[in-house]
């Protein structure tokens, strides 16, 4: 029986198409459960106002910084994640907001958690 890809065509019905590179969540794990939480938009928000509505590493001017003061796609990171450290999960001092492009620095290790995490504390510690 034949089938169609999107990507490559009609093909057999057991095709494993090589352009397709997604990788499926487990979309019920506890960290996922959790973003969709309340306690969770309040934090994120409270967090985003604490930085100013702007990407904490963007103000620094490192890792390829093109805007100083980026207020575009930001988002909260979790420093410290929740999949290491989930009573962590609202802790302000492990919260930073990150622009899209420095998030996944952030994520892939890029950017060290101990300077984010000093960020955190430095630039924003007066301000809790």
């Amino acid at each position: 029986m034949l089938k169609t890809c999107s990507h490559c065509g009609i093909v057999e019905e057991n095709h494993i198409c090589k352009y397709r590179h997604y990788k499926k969540k487990n979309k019920d794990s506890k960290a996922d459960k959790f973003r969709k939480t309340k306690a969770w938009t309040n934090k994120s928000l409270a967090v985003r106002k604490r930085d100013l509505y702007l990407c904490a590493v963007c103000m620094t001017g490192k890792y390829h910084t093109i805007n100083t003061f980026n207020y575009d796609k930001l988002s909260v990171h979790h420093i410290i994640p929740l999949a290491e450290d989930y009573n962590k999960r609202l802790d302000e001092r492990n919260l930073i907001t990150l622009c899209s492009y420095h998030h996944k620095m952030a994520e892939d290790g890029e950017i060290p958690r101990e300077e984010l995490l000093e960020l955190v504390e430095n630039k924003y510690g007066d301000r809790k």
